[in-house]
């Protein structure tokens, strides 16, 4: 499993018109979030599939294949290590952990970002120190910010709330929507598990929450009770 037998075989799957509709879909035009990113034109089952052909690719490989320009050999890169780390020990998870935190400047879309911050990094650091990602949430990368917020995700889902709702905290005031988007659907996640801890952070906060945000996170509300929320009745 080469570097350029990879590269070869996605290339080989290309389809210009999905390409077309992708560098639309992922904001790429100038002053937008994804702007510069190129797109193969590849649907994600069949990335998939190609993650589970070349599943025993060397690390140094996929590394490599991260850094690649287009979104779906970078997408491929990160499915396979996600894939990877399920399956590894110890040892080969902490080398997957650490490619990926020196690689966050191509982890650059927020697809990448959600499917692979919180299988790789959340589940590296649910039983170490988390301050990695609260120097993310301060970060200035849009992606640095989301990686930390997403990570939080694989904590949540085994019932450990408090990094998500304090990094949530730190980035009440982000300025970008993606940002809002993704701490709404922690806080939601939050809610679904345990509804006072979300009610109980929205309450001294939903006033000062951007309006995607705050939508985001009361989405699963009663038709009342979001309107009480959005109309500042709470």
């Amino acid at each position: 499993m080469t570097y350029q037998e990879i590269t070869d075989h996605l290339h080989n799957l290309a389809d210009p018109e999905i390409a077309e509709h992708s560098q639309r879909f992922f904001k790429t035009a100038e002053g937008e979030y994804g702007f510069g990113d190129k797109f193969l034109g590849i649907r994600v089952p069949v990335i998939r599939k190609a993650v589970n052909k070349y599943k025993n690719t060397p690390l140094s490989v996929v590394e490599k294949l991260l850094k690649s320009e287009y979104h779906e050999v970078r997408l491929f890169s990160l499915l396979l290590l996600v894939s990877r780390f399920s399956m590894s020990k110890v040892n080969e998870q902490e080398e997957i952990y650490h490619i990926y935190l020196s690689n966050t400047q191509y982890v650059n879309n927020w697809d990448l970002v959600d499917s692979s911050a919180h299988h790789i990094i959340g589940a590296y650091l649910e039983n170490r120190d988390k301050s990695v990602l609260y120097d993310f949430s301060r970060s200035d990368s849009l992606w640095e910010r989301r990686i930390a917020i997403m990570s939080t995700f694989y904590f949540i889902k085994r019932n450990h709330f408090i990094d998500a709702l304090r990094i949530s905290e730190q980035l009440i005031s982000d300025q970008e929507n993606l940002i809002h988007k993704a701490v709404g659907w922690m806080l939601r996640e939050v809610g679904k598990r345990d509804l006072d801890a979300e009610v109980t952070f929205l309450k001294s906060r939903y006033q000062r929450m951007p309006r995607t945000m705050l939508r985001y996170a009361i989405e699963k509300f009663s038709k009342e009770k979001r309107q009480k929320y959005l109309s500042g009745e709470i």
